[in-house]
């Protein structure tokens, strides 16, 4: 059985990398990048983010948590009403590669319920981790995967000066950039709160917004080519602890 697995693993590999690759960026030489936000809807924080991307004029696409959005439907709608995107992000935040296929795709279809009818054919999967057999799934139920090319790393204890430092050391044109208006699994500890990145994110676009378009992930792929990576991740969750938050260390992503 290994054997047969090991031989259907080799086969797929040689599909073509637009078949089984993630989008991480776009290749583009106008002056745009993609603001993202994981883990909401939340009743403090999101609507407090609407407000500075509206002070900005800037779109962005929000990955939500299914089971966060059904107790807030009324953020979902007052989300995509302001003009931004609404991606599932699951259905309450597991590590796709530990759970069977069938509890991958029970968790999509599940937040594609509690996110419509506003939802975009998008998922970003929790913690960024991602199997073969998880990316394959997502496809076949019609979504889009989106990653990520730059964080801010706002899980951990980092102050407004220093994301904000972050981002614009690393991004480009065409950058896809995480963030999270909540921590879903994490509301009641000490890094639940979103102030620094919303900080951040107004330093940030008041640096920047003269220079860049922060548009939404449709609009960014209509500008450019989407970049392609095979990203295979797993986090060990029972290792997370105070020194790397609760979201681990910077998430990077492997070539397979």
């Amino acid at each position: 059985m290994r054997s047969l697995i090991g031989r259907i693993y080799r086969t797929l590999r040689l599909v073509p990398l637009a078949a089984l690759g993630t989008i991480t960026s776009v290749s583009t030489s106008n002056p745009v990048a993609a603001l993202t936000f994981d883990d909401g809807p939340d009743p403090v924080f999101t609507p407090r983010l609407l407000e500075v991307l509206e002070k900005h004029g800037a779109k962005a696409t929000f990955f939500m948590v299914g089971k966060a959005a059904e107790r807030h439907p009324d953020l979902v709608r007052e989300v995509a009403v302001a003009g931004h995107v609404i991606g599932n992000h699951s259905w309450d935040h597991p590590s796709f590669p530990l759970i069977t296929g069938h509890e991958r795709r029970s968790q999509i279809r599940a937040c594609e319920k509690a996110i419509a009818p506003y939802g975009a054919k998008l998922f970003r999967p929790p913690y960024g981790d991602q199997s073969l057999w998880s990316r394959l799934e997502a496809s076949w139920l019609g979504y889009q995967v989106i990653m990520y090319s730059v964080t801010a790393v706002d899980w951990l204890d980092h102050d407004a000066d220093w994301m904000k430092n972050r981002i614009m050391s690393r991004m480009k044109s065409g950058s896809i950039i995480l963030f999270h208006d909540s921590l879903f699994e994490y509301r009641e500890s000490r890094y639940a709160d979103r102030a620094p990145m919303l900080d951040a994110l107004d330093l940030l676009l008041k640096k920047l917004g003269d220079r860049y378009a922060f548009v939404t992930i449709p609009e960014l792929m209509s500008q450019g080519r989407p970049q392609m990576t095979y990203w295979i991740k797993t986090t060990d969750i029972s290792i997370l602890n105070e020194r790397s938050g609760p979201y681990g260390e910077p998430r990077r992503y492997a070539k397979v």
